[in-house]
């Protein structure tokens, strides 16, 4: 009597194939397809971090020069959680850079500590001074 298989049995025999074929038992199939789904995982816990840390070292540079945050890597450190750290090389940086910025005396920060009415009254004066001294040596002025 010829009877028809079920999808199940079909299954089984379509994985009892795939490891006589191979040359295992059983046991050794079940083991290697352990084996396979463990590497899986552990590749992708690893591709995960390596994005999260190319998350954090955008972060740190947009903190060090003062771009915009970014939704996406800020969700991303958020995933992978205290896991990744910043690069010693990278975190040095920023810190020398913003040892120097508190430092330095820059163009913006002369210019915000500056009395306006002085440079005002500075300039004006330095203007007569020019014209008075243009309209001695010139006679057309």
């Amino acid at each position: 009597m010829n009877r028809k298989t079920t999808g199940k049995e079909a299954r089984q025999n379509l994985n009892h194939d795939k490891y006589d074929s191979k040359g295992m038992s059983r046991e050794e199939f079940e083991e290697y397809q352990k084996q396979l789904v463990e590497e899986k995982i552990q590749r992708d816990k690893d591709f995960a971090t390596k994005k999260a840390g190319r998350a954090n070292l955008r972060v740190a540079l947009r903190d060090k020069y003062r771009l915009p945050d970014s939704a996406q890597d800020s969700a991303m450190l958020q995933m992978a959680g205290d896991d990744v750290d910043l690069p010693e090389e990278l975190a040095k940086m920023v810190d020398e850079d913003e040892e120097e910025e508190e430092t330095d005396d820059s163009l913006l920060n002369k210019l915000q500590n500056m009395d306006l009415d002085t440079l005002k009254t500075k300039a004006q004066s330095t203007v007569t001074e020019l014209r008075q001294t243009a309209e001695e040596k010139c006679i057309l002025m």
